[in-house]
């Protein structure tokens, strides 16, 4: 598959949003409401939602991260 490397960051952020919203929502639904006649349902209205949010974050966060980590300054310690 080609696809053009100016969609890479979104492309990225998707796989990424999609992959944490489906586990992280389906732990949560799994704990907290167990495992009913509504689970299903329930699952894939929390995972639509945990989706836009996990999406949003996964694109905008780590420019924004990375950023800020740029400001710190490391070193490694040599021993002579």
């Amino acid at each position: 598959m080609r696809i053009h490397s100016k969609y890479r960051r979104v492309i990225t952020a998707f796989v990424t949003a999609l992959c944490m919203s489906i586990f992280i929502s389906f732990m949560l639904v799994s704990i907290n409401f167990g495992y009913d006649s509504h689970f299903i349902l329930t699952w894939l209205r929390m995972w639509s939602e945990a989706f836009a949010c996990a999406f949003f974050g996964a694109y905008f966060f780590p420019k924004f991260i990375q950023y800020l980590i740029s400001k710190i300054h490391f070193f490694e310690n040599t021993i002579d």
